[in-house]
């Protein structure tokens, strides 16, 4: 069986045994809360929402072995969003009307993101949502636990720029992060002294990539911006190399792969080029160790922790320290408790940002090594405001979750 097969199967068994355990109670007792855990557990995005499904729940027995909360013990309903958009909508409706949970943890890709948005706002309900992504959003109904622009896509921009990278190639998946992304980058280009030689899309789970890589050649970038998604990765990563165009011909900067999708891509095919991320396992803290140490004891020593998984682990902190803060499970009580919680997480402390929902993080540049892990090339030195609506863009600004004017 393979790397990969045993994760899935084993997150496989912990769904069956999390779903038997709900229906076998038939439904929450006094002393049981319900929160939902939705995630892409098939499809083309699996390779990466798997593991952010681990994390949650890795959270949430860690809360229910110290006692629980607020006197309750925790119980995950976990449904599988099947990399399909609508699927993300029906289950997010499910989880609120048919589950009663009381909060939701999860979606990787902004177009899940979008798709079930308008269901928490009309269910007026609580998403914490994992994934850094392209910003131009902020509802009090979504706790944004990964970065704005301005903590990882901008940064990376500029110390690109820097050290001499001029020329970008800009290629993504075609849905609304990338596109949106590569608007924000083209425009930093143009303000900051760099060039856009060219900007192309291809689907989700888009696997041939010889004529992407031809054009590649053609165009002669400095540097490519990578925002692809789920397995293209794999298939574009070994393509690139098999083309003969290494990292020090090329370097690629991809602001969504990480340590766990490096083990489906393969290290070897993807060493030397960089990743952007505001948390790596490879972070030297005694928090940091102690979070990977817990993570292989739950799941296996073989397996490793990036970013997504770790904010989709302290997104369950932060709702629970939001409970605690509250005195209540009420979604509204929670919904303002959480504003300015602030939490020590595996990559140091975050903070949710009282006026828009998204979390205080720091912004780092990795370079990939051939074991699969990153060596930390830049920081900065404490955390970053989040601007989900960047000056370059925009001229809106977030007065209040929910409360957004020009």
């Amino acid at each position: 069986m393979t790397t990969k097969s045993k994760r899935q199967g084993l997150g496989f068994c912990i769904l069956i045994i999390s779903a038997t355990f709900i229906m076998g109670c038939g439904k929450t007792t006094t002393d049981e809360i319900k929160v939902g855990i939705l995630h892409s557990l098939s499809g083309t995005m699996s390779i990466s929402e798997v593991a952010v499904r681990d994390a949650s729940l890795m959270a949430i027995k860690e809360i229910n072995a110290a006692g629980g909360l607020l006197g309750k013990q925790i119980i995950p309903v976990v449904e599988d969003g099947a990399s399909d958009w609508p699927t993300f909508a029906e289950k997010a409706t499910k989880l609120i009307q048919s589950d009663k949970v009381n909060v939701v943890f999860g979606c990787w890709t902004s177009a899940s993101r979008k798709a079930v948005l308008p269901v928490f706002e009309k269910f007026d309900h609580l998403l914490f949502y994992p994934v850094q992504y392209e910003g131009m959003e902020a509802s009090k109904n979504i706790v944004y636990t990964g970065a704005a622009p301005n903590q990882q896509i901008m940064p990376a921009v500029t110390w690109l720029l820097e050290k001499g990278y001029k020329k970008f190639y800009l290629l993504g998946s075609d849905y609304v992060f990338p596109r949106t992304a590569n608007q924000i980058i083209i425009k930093q280009l143009e303000v900051e002294g760099g060039e856009l030689v060219a900007e192309e899309y291809t689907p989700l789970g888009h696997v041939e990539y010889t004529t992407v890589i031809n054009k590649i050649k053609e165009a002669d970038p400095d540097v490519i911006f990578n925002t692809l998604n789920g397995d293209s990765n794999v298939a574009f990563f070994k393509q690139l190399k098999s083309a003969g165009i290494s990292a020090t011909d090329i370097p690629v900067m991809s602001v969504s792969i990480a340590e766990e999708e490096l083990i489906g891509i393969g290290p070897s095919n993807v060493a030397g080029h960089y990743a952007a991320w505001n948390y790596f396992m490879s972070m030297d803290t005694p928090g940091n160790a102690a979070f990977i140490k817990n993570y292989k004891a739950m799941y296996g020593e073989n397996r490793v922790t990036d970013d997504p998984i770790e904010a989709g682990y302290f997104g369950v902190y932060l709702w629970a320290e939001a409970v605690k803060k509250a005195g209540t499970f009420e979604v509204g009580a929670v919904r303002e408790a959480v504003r300015g919680i602030e939490f020590e997480a595996p990559e140091g402390k975050v903070t949710v940002d009282p006026a828009n929902n998204h979390t205080w993080k720091i912004a780092q540049i990795g370079k990939i090594r051939s074991d699969g892990q990153f060596d930390i090339v830049w920081s900065t030195d404490g955390p970053v405001q989040p601007n989900p609506f960047p000056a370059l863009v925009s001229n809106k600004k977030v007065l209040a979750p929910g409360q957004i004017t020009e």
